[in-house]
């Protein structure tokens, strides 16, 4: 008998030492001594049918609606359920042809017209076409579904002002459906990133004929994307969600390019980096979705050679609450931004390659050179504290310095709670909720300061600095600042390649000046691959279609 991964894990009597009796690794229990014992694993089994064994991390998806979904472990499991116009090539993750066959860009790089395929359906058998994109697109961009992610639509003609209520009127979007199988798109300027943007989640059509028996669909309570409910038009079917435990999806019968399919199967898991790796080692897992620092080092002896090391456009930061008192105060941000010793956090705790952050983005994205940063300075982060009214912390209440349930969460919080302490005088008191708690308190500002990460949805500057703007819907610290907002909408409009990177340097510098966030550091993609899973490759947003990905026995 194989347990379900979870009850395997909490199963009385089940111990998983990291050496000796059982070799794990391999997935063999006890072989040698009692061949009578041996027992075929999750991994082994799947290999053998098909099916991957994936972990989405601590994270369990709060939605699985497209045009809602803000979680990289949502995202996951959204990639094998929907596809958008374009999608992404599955080793360099540039735009490739996905529910459109072709596409035709104007010569004024304002119109795209794309021309979808005739085959494409979806899981109930309907044709997918123009005007489902069309309806979705209204979908995203409604005032009343406030989708999260909907500004990376503005720079379609007319988004903007239909997001924001200005105008009701959908014409004056600029999309339009000439037929069944094409769609138009105009611009209201020319964009470098668009097409990048299509891949995103936000841009992957809706079924609004099934929707509709569960709500209005602009609503944010109908309960449309679950199994018996959930149509859609990715390579696979949502079968099975059972909360905090596992997502089953299954091979689409009716997707376009179901022929390139390998994967019968793949079972997402929720689990923690200590439980994830446990479940690795006994053979229950082909892909983790990070590894605990303390692991690191005998995993790089491992002569399997699971242990990965990716790069990753991705910053490891704290939010802080401009509109809480004290934090309201740039100078008591940037002392407690400049009091963060980043280098000892990833040498000492995590191990795996990270670079310490003294700016948002990373120094690994091509064509952009970030401004100067915050870096660690502990002498001129006391004398900013001192000009705040605060000299050796005197005067401020100890700070909540709030983060999801994970040891590694924890063993940084503790480390940056001692700097502050030892350096500044400031006290931190540190409070452990469950990601979903930590999700809605971003939501609501019911916190001070709030550990955070973002991971680039496509590789430039836009993804990550147009989420503190005013009208992002992923800023949650309650800073703006109108020159910021303008440095970016500038850039946006700005064709040549060093100049709009400027603007964004420019942009980043101020951002950075008035600290609503403490950057820590930027992500490398630490994880575990069994060697049988083909078609994975390492990619700066650990986006990995799964349409190309197979199992090799």
């Amino acid at each position: 008998m194989i347990f379900p991964l979870r009850r395997f894990l909490r199963a009385p009597g089940i111990r998983l030492p990291a050496s000796g009796l059982w070799l794990l690794t391999s997935g063999l229990w006890l072989l040698a001594s009692f061949p009578a014992c041996s027992r075929e694993t999750a991994v082994q089994r799947g290999n053998r049918e098909q099916v991957l064994h994936r972990s989405l991390g601590s994270a369990e998806p709060a939605t699985l609606d497209p045009q809602l979904a803000t979680q990289a472990g949502e995202f996951n499991v959204l990639a094998a359920l929907f596809e958008g116009l374009v999608v992404e090539d599955p080793a360099d993750l540039h735009p490739v042809p996905g529910v459109a066959e072709s596409w035709d860009l104007s010569p004024d790089q304002l119109t795209y017209t794309f021309h979808l395929r005739a085959g494409a359906r979806w899981s109930n058998g309907d044709a997918v076409t123009a005007r489902d994109f069309f309806a979705s697109f209204r979908r995203a961009l409604s005032p009343g579904l406030a989708a999260p992610n909907a500004p990376l639509l503005d720079l379609i003609q007319g988004a903007e002002a239909f997001r924001r209520g200005s105008t009701r009127d959908f014409a004056e979007v600029g999309l339009t459906v000439p037929d069944d199988r094409t769609l138009r798109i105009v611009l209201d300027h020319p964009s470098p990133t668009f097409l990048a943007i299509l891949t995103h989640p936000v841009a992957f059509p809706v079924h609004l004929p099934s929707i509709a028996p569960t709500g209005p669909p602009d609503s944010r309570h109908t309960d449309w994307a679950r199994p018996g409910k959930l149509v859609g038009n990715g390579p696979f079917n949502l079968t099975a969600w059972q909360p905090d435990q596992e997502i089953t999806v299954e091979k689409s019968a009716t997707y376009w390019d179901a022929a390139t399919v390998r994967l019968k199967a793949i079972h997402f898991y929720p689990l923690d980096p200590a439980a994830e790796e446990r479940a690795f080692r006994a053979g229950q897992l082909h892909v983790t979705d990070a590894l605990p620092p303390a692991k690191v080092d005998a995993w790089r002896k491992d002569p399997s050679g699971a242990l990965r090391i990716d790069p990753l456009l991705g910053t490891y930061f704290y939010r802080l609450n401009t509109l809480r008192p004290y934090l309201d105060d740039a100078k008591v941000r940037r002392a407690l931004a400049l009091a963060v010793d980043r280098r000892a956090i990833v040498e000492k705790l995590l191990r795996g390659g990270q670079l310490p952050a003294s700016t948002f983005i990373p120094p690994t994205l091509a064509g952009y050179t970030p401004p100067a940063g915050l870096t660690t300075d502990f002498p001129a982060a006391r004398k900013l504290l001192a000009d705040a009214g605060f000299p050796g912390g005197s005067g401020l209440p100890p700070f909540e310095l709030l983060y999801n349930t994970s040891d590694t969460h924890r063993v940084i919080a503790e480390a940056v709670q001692e700097m502050w302490r030892r350096e500044l005088g400031v006290e931190v008191r540190l409070v452990n909720e469950e990601n979903a708690s930590t999700l809605a308190a971003r939501g609501t500002g019911s916190y001070q300061i709030l550990r955070s990460s973002w991971t680039a949805d496509f590789a430039d500057p836009a993804s990550f600095l147009e989420i503190w703007t005013r009208a992002s819907g992923n800023n949650f610290t309650g800073w703006s600042n109108v020159a910021y907002d303008s440095l970016v909408h500038q850039a946006a409009l700005t064709p040549a390649p060093r100049a709009r990177a400027d603007l964004y340097r420019q942009a980043e510098a101020l951002l950075l000046t008035g600290a609503p966030i403490i950057p820590i550091y930027h992500y490398t993609h630490v994880y575990l691959l069994a060697p049988a899973v083909q078609g994975w490759y390492p990619t700066l947003l650990d986006h990995h279609p799964y349409k190309h990905v197979w199992l090799k026995e």
